[in-house]
């Protein structure tokens, strides 16, 4: 007697999404949309990849981000997933640096791994679409006014709902602590980057614990108060009087950057500049950005990047630096999903159109499909035999916006009756009048 095959219930991994038809559409639809900006922009798609020698990407070492990462053996090699896309960009740059013409323009789109803790809107396996401008020696501070426009026409195309694209220059903060005497401390930014989130009180609390003294903690926080228009902003900072040559290097560059941002076409109610905001700790070392969705705080930035000095110092002595954002799409998309943003009457299907066979037409019924595929009207054929209702149910489960039944009168007279699924209007007309319809 044969041995009663087990059943293994179906199930995936905590931390990998998984969508429904109707939500992988949408999902694709964004993704195809930040493919389509980039590339309007002039940068060039780069795929790396997923798995990378562990001595080349954890060549930096240390950290959290290390403790995350998905490392195993395959014979001899010790190999890991790539936890970012910045990394293996600064290899693949030093590999093929003579082969590359600077500035570099790169972007890709691709899923990363980290073994993040297993928690409501934490991913281990997630998209980034990531935009990243590599100089040689050197990099112009104007290619950091053109990435505010590129994040404004990523979000304006995709429907977002309102945001602003909040920016900021560290090398004003490490000015700012140098004026005071506190240059050199990380836990000063470790704090303010906590600002927001715990709050004055216990920020303060903290650089107290620090042992940062009274007058460097109020010079902080008169800076981090600053707020207004961005002009205002700028003049408040000159008015700092704060002579570091740090300090006055980053305002100018906040200045320029402010101007140009403008003339690339941003409004000015989308874009701030915000002192609060820090980003990569160690990693970023000019202007840095951070985009919020006004009515959504609570989601975080949907877009963050900024300015670094050298990419790949670990792989070349060469001096590679750099501007770049991160678009976290499958967060992005799960926090759109949960806060309701998305819509719910979504369609699960691609479909513009359903050919309905009535009767022995089928064989027409293909020929009429293939003629609408030809123009680029995506089409599919019913082709399960079974009632009309079932055939009509079908199109209204997937949100198809258009059927075209076809029985023996309409192969007789060379008609198509084209019913409209939304309006419920029904009306006989030839192909040609079909299409255009259709294409209305």
């Amino acid at each position: 007697m044969a041995a009663k095959q087990k059943i293994v219930k179906p199930s995936t991994l905590p931390g990998f999404m998984e969508l429904l038809p109707q939500e992988q559409i949408l999902f694709n639809r964004m993704m195809a949309t930040i493919r389509r900006v980039y590339e309007r922009y002039g940068f060039v798609p780069l795929d790396t990849p997923i798995i990378e020698k562990s001595e080349v990407l954890l060549a930096k070492g240390g950290g959290e981000t290390e403790k995350q990462v998905y490392r195993f053996m395959k014979g001899d090699t010790d190999l890991s997933m790539r936890f970012d896309l910045t990394v293996p960009l600064a290899r693949f740059v030093a590999q093929h640096m003579n082969d590359l013409t600077f500035p570099f323009r790169r972007y890709q789109i691709g899923k990363v791994y980290r073994g993040e803790k297993n928690q409501k809107g934490r991913f281990r396996e997630f998209y980034q679409c990531d935009i990243d401008v590599i100089g040689r020696e050197k990099l112009d501070v104007a290619t950091d006014a053109e990435i505010p426009a590129i994040i404004y026409n990523v979000f304006t195309e995709i429907g977002l709902p309102p945001f602003v694209i909040r920016l900021n220059n560290r090398k004003l903060m490490n000015g700012l602590f140098a004026h005071y005497g506190v240059a050199g401390r990380p836990e000063l930014l470790r704090a303010i980057d906590k600002l927001e989130k715990i709050g004055a009180e216990k920020t303060r609390k903290e650089l107290e614990e620090a042992g940062i003294d009274g007058a460097a903690i109020e010079g902080i926080f008169r800076f981090i108060a600053i707020e207004g228009t961005n002009e205002d902003i700028l003049q408040a900072l000159d008015a700092l009087g704060i002579d570091n040559p740090q300090f006055q290097e980053g305002l100018g560059e906040l200045k320029e950057v402010t101007k140009l941002i403008r003339a690339f076409g941003v409004p000015e109610e989308a874009f701030t500049i915000a002192l609060k905001i820090v980003r990569g700790l160690d990693y970023y070392t000019g202007t840095v950005y951070e985009t919020l969705l006004r009515d959504y705080p609570e989601i975080g930035s949907v877009c963050s990047g900024g300015r670094y000095d050298n990419l790949a110092e670990y792989y070349t002595k060469e001096k590679l630096p750099g501007v770049g954002i991160s678009i976290g799409l499958t967060r992005l998309f799960y926090q759109l999903n949960e806060a309701g943003i998305l819509g719910s009457d979504l369609p699960s299907s691609l479909s513009r159109v359903l050919v309905v066979p009535i009767g022995d037409t089928l064989e027409t019924c293909a020929r009429v499909a293939s003629r609408l595929r030809g123009t680029g009207v995506v089409t599919e054929v019913y082709l399960e035999q079974t009632k009309i209702g079932k055939k009509m149910n079908y199109a209204n489960k997937h949100g198809i916006p258009f059927v075209v039944i076809i029985g023996d009168e309409e192969v007789s007279d060379g008609y198509l009756a084209v019913k409209n699924m939304v309006s419920g209007e029904q009306h006989r007309m030839t192909f040609e009048e079909a299409l255009k319809v259709i294409q209305a």
